[in-house]
């Protein structure tokens, strides 16, 4: 079983529909329950219903937690919700290694998704190879990036994707060095937008600014998918 947790926005609730869905990839061993109603409120002028999945082995979606599982949950998550939306407008919105599951959505239906929004991407083979394989002169490393699962792989989806995307970038992101978000954006095929966040780490919430300028960006890509 997959977990889905939906909210709307104010001003999709008063309207009695959304005008875009966003389908929402987190943290890893974060949890779209925690998130995915307050996630709403941060659309209250735009008529939004945000769907949080919780991947395989996290909240109420079953099986054990395994990277393998994220790429294909997260699939079967975009399907269902393009069951759901009809011609509504998708975008696919991921965190940290949430991105990874976004992008491989977008270079799995290329033609059904209006776009993407991807904060602190993370390429996970170059960051284990480049970050933490110096330590053990990439003994380690060399086999473990092996494993990661190629639809995972950001900078290949990144290069064969064309959906507009936003990228928000923590300046100060403790947990993926900037310059590995870097790779992604520059990999990236499709339009992109650059956000950036000053003086932000890994996890802090997009606010203030940042929020209002991720709002502009969002409107700017869905007049250009009409």
């Amino acid at each position: 079983d997959l977990e889905i947790w939906t909210a709307q926005s104010r001003h999709a609730q008063q309207q009695g529909h959304p005008d875009v869905y966003i389908l929402r990839f987190y943290g890893n061993a974060d949890r779209a329950d925690r998130w995915a109603a307050m996630e709403a409120e941060m659309w209250n002028d735009r008529a939004v219903e945000i769907w949080g999945m919780n991947y395989p082995g996290f909240g109420g979606s079953t099986r054990p937690a395994r990277l393998v599982r994220i790429g294909p949950a997260a699939v079967v998550a975009f399907d269902v919700l393009k069951a759901e939306a009809g011609n509504a407008p998708i975008v696919a919105y991921g965190a940290s290694i949430g991105a990874t599951a976004a992008l491989h959505v977008a270079a799995s239906r290329p033609a059904e998704i209006t776009g993407l929004i991807l904060h602190n991407p993370p390429p996970l083979r170059e960051v284990i190879l480049r970050q933490f394989g110096w330590w053990n002169l990439w003994l380690l490393a060399g086999p473990v990036a092996l494993q990661i699962p190629r639809d995972l792989d950001c900078i290949a989806n990144a290069r064969t994707t064309r959906a507009p995307a936003i990228f928000l970038l923590a300046e100060k992101d403790e947990i993926v060095a900037p310059r590995f978000h870097r790779l992604v954006v520059e990999a990236y095929a499709g339009e992109k937008r650059i956000i950036e966040l000053p003086g932000a780490h890994h996890n802090d919430p997009v606010e203030g600014t940042a929020l209002a300028d991720l709002n502009d960006a969002l409107g700017r890509l869905l007049d250009k998918a009409r």
